[in-house]
């Protein structure tokens, strides 16, 4: 797996178990539903400012899901 691959994975990862719905993450984030849709497949990644955004929501570190901090 390669580290995009990853960094999708560890996204998906953590939108799935975070016990949010798509709209409530879509609507913290400034996106669309269908938009959170992609990054849970993989098709798409965040912007930088929307990763940042992601982060917080999720209450993970920027390297948790870049896969640079193991928990």
């Amino acid at each position: 797996m390669d580290i995009q691959e990853q960094i999708s994975a560890n996204i998906r990862t953590e939108i799935l178990s975070c016990g949010k719905t798509r709209r409530e993450i879509a609507e913290a984030l400034g996106v669309s539903c269908p938009t959170v849709s992609q990054y849970v497949s993989g098709r798409i990644q965040p912007s930088l400012a929307t990763f940042a955004k992601l982060c917080a929501f999720l209450g993970v570190s920027a390297d948790e899901l870049l896969g640079l901090d193991e928990r």
